[in-house]
């Protein structure tokens, strides 16, 4: 019996590991008719701003905050970048300053209190910073999420779907790790590996974890182990993630976000003429935000210490009306 179990297992593994491939090809004409067949749009009214995080009620809410069992908390981010190389081009900008001390402000008495501050610029959208694409980020002929016009007012943002919606509230749900690594035995997915429907359910099959409702996954391609191990190459031309498919299983599972230590799109993606189609899927038609160029590396770590995938997620991005998203810190908290 122990050896019939034991030939079932190694059989879903190899199957896994032979999945995670090249990606499929796909045309516009099937692009078109996927966005459709999975559009959010109307089912939460006309008006609404927030897409897939609707999921998120507040009885999933109670129910996450039943994960902690330790108070291990984790960040997700990497720590801002201030230096230029192939992945981060737009390097971001801290400039220190002091005031008070010896010099007083014009026409105020000041005593010797010192203190400094910060002046910050960033340019997070790309593959160099951790980030939240807002739903508004991206729009296919002119329509963003729930039918709303692509309309930028420069330089004040969008009328629609700007993440301070999101920031009313944050994110406060269960987070599942899918670490793929780990999963099929390896150091890192090679890069332009697709992720498909079939490699995800496998997972769970695997993990016996059952992606729900509201949850937000997180998927570990092993992009900063690769880079510990091997250097910096071209991501932007070859990098493992999820094929667009994808899409309809996100859709038929009610997934609240995703998130990934790359950009979750496969690439080269394999859809014609698109860099990035499964962002467009999701944030167009799902009205699903994005968690991109995370650091999942300690979260790995502790998830194999504790011997479990979910935790309590928590995100909270800055109240910028009208903007397509921001530089964040993520939390799991076990």
């Amino acid at each position: 019996m122990r050896n019939i179990i034991l030939i079932v297992l190694v059989s879903i593994f190899s199957l896994s590991v032979n999945a995670v491939g090249k990606p499929a090809p796909m045309d516009d004409e099937e692009f078109n008719k996927l966005l459709e067949d999975i559009s959010n749009w109307g089912r939460w009214g006309a008006e609404d701003q927030l897409g897939t995080l609707n999921t998120i009620t507040p009885r999933k809410r109670v129910k996450a905050s039943r994960l902690v069992k330790k108070g291990i908390s984790v960040s997700l981010a990497l720590e801002l970048n201030k230096i230029q190389d192939m992945v981060n081009q737009k390097p971001f900008e801290h400039e220190v300053f002091v005031f008070g001390g010896e010099e007083a402000f014009e026409g105020m008495e000041m005593g010797l209190t010192q203190a400094a501050g910060d002046v910050f610029k960033i340019d997070y959208h790309g593959f160099g910073h951790s980030h939240l694409d807002g739903i508004n980020h991206f729009a296919v002929k002119g329509k963003m999420y729930n039918d709303f016009p692509f309309d930028p007012n420069v330089p004040n943002g969008f009328s629609n779907l700007g993440i301070e919606n999101i920031g009313k509230e944050g994110i406060f749900t269960r987070g599942v790790l899918i670490d793929f690594p780990k999963f099929l035995g390896k150091d890192y997915l090679k890069p332009g590996q697709a992720i498909t429907i079939e490699d995800l359910e496998a997972w769970e099959k695997s993990s016996r974890v059952k992606i729900s409702s509201g949850d937000v996954i997180l998927i570990r391609t092993g992009r900063w182990k690769q880079v510990e191990m091997d250097g910096l190459w071209n991501f932007i031309e070859e990098a493992a993630g999820m094929h667009a498919s994808v899409a309809t299983w996100l859709k038929d599972r009610d997934v609240a976000a995703i998130g990934c230590d790359g950009v979750s799109d496969v690439m080269p993606s394999a859809v014609a003429g698109r860099l990035n189609p499964l962002h467009e899927l999701v944030l167009v038609g799902l009205g699903m935000p994005i968690f991109d160029n995370l650091d999942l590396e300690e979260l790995a770590r502790v998830a194999n210490q504790e011997k479990r995938n979910t935790f309590l997620f928590v995100a909270a991005p800055m109240r910028v009306k009208g903007a397509t998203g921001s530089p964040l810190n993520p939390i799991a908290v076990f």
